[in-house]
């Protein structure tokens, strides 16, 4: 049986990375993206090698040629991972509009370009999965990171009219939300400007990051959100929307049915 053809963006490192070589070695034929030009020449090296090509998801040219180039090779692509994104904290009193639009452009704008680019293709091949990688920052707004959740509420809403537009063509999408996760993004985190200089936020702010800090230093492995995707592409109907672990399940169970003001208080007692 010939492998299913999986591209997933921002495959370099962290979730992206853990689930390019997993599903790698589930015998699927997997392309990760990256704008890190030389992973690309030490790719393709190896058994379950993962073809690294690169993309930019804010570069409409770019998202183009990845496209074409997978395509071109494989005549096929079976799964599309929608996983590159970034985050910045900082109050939203100090986002500034570049800030707001550089994660927007990324997390949505690029995930919809990518998105828009493959749909042709499953479309005439009448098959196809896409799934995002939202976050339970999505659902669960965290203070000093609003942004960054907003765009992963965006992404939740934008995964559910897409499921419903495409499955008359015999095609899929659902949305994959980890809770707090080991990756490089914690020692990578990316601040707002105006939250460096003086900010009348400034002590609630570093109390929440380090809250957040710690949750993600003793998060779960990011190969746990590959296995769940593996778990989703063997589904013959997999679900709109799945939670990464136990814990964040839960959570995700009692914010759906407690009140919202006492979800807010929940979150202040955590965070702000």
């Amino acid at each position: 049986m010939e492998k299913k053809v999986i591209l997933i963006t921002g495959a370099s490192s962290g979730i992206g990375k853990s689930c390019a070589e997993f599903l790698s070695s589930k015998s699927y034929m997997v392309f990760g993206t990256t704008r890190n030009k030389e992973l690309i020449s030490k790719s393709r090296e190896g058994d379950n090698a993962v073809a690294m090509i690169y993309l930019d998801v804010i570069n409409e040219e770019s998202v183009v040629n990845a496209v074409n180039e997978v395509f071109k090779e494989t005549g096929r692509i079976d799964v599309l991972i929608n996983n590159a994104g970034m985050g910045m904290a900082g109050a939203v009193e100090d986002s500034s509009d570049n800030d707001v639009k550089r994660q927007f452009e990324t997390n949505i704008i690029g995930a919809v370009r990518v998105i828009n680019e493959v749909l042709p293709h499953m479309r005439e091949a009448g098959s196809g999965m896409i799934i995002n990688i939202g976050s339970v920052a999505g659902y669960i707004p965290i203070p000093y990171q609003g942004v960054y959740s907003a765009t992963k509420a965006a992404l939740l809403s934008l995964t559910f009219s897409l499921r419903n537009e495409i499955r008359q063509f015999g095609l899929n999408a659902c949305i994959v939300q980890p809770g707090d996760t080991k990756t490089n993004f914690t020692v990578n985190r990316k601040m707002t400007q105006k939250s460096l200089s003086g900010t009348p936020y400034e002590s609630r702010m570093k109390h929440s990051i380090s809250v957040m800090e710690k949750d993600e230093i003793n998060g779960s492995d990011p190969i746990s959100v590959a296995k769940t995707i593996y778990r989703i592409l063997k589904r013959k109907n997999p679900p709109i929307s799945v939670t990464v672990g136990f814990k964040y399940k839960i959570i995700a169970f009692l914010f759906r049915i407690v009140p919202e003001k006492l979800r807010e208080a929940l979150i202040a007692s955590l965070y702000a």
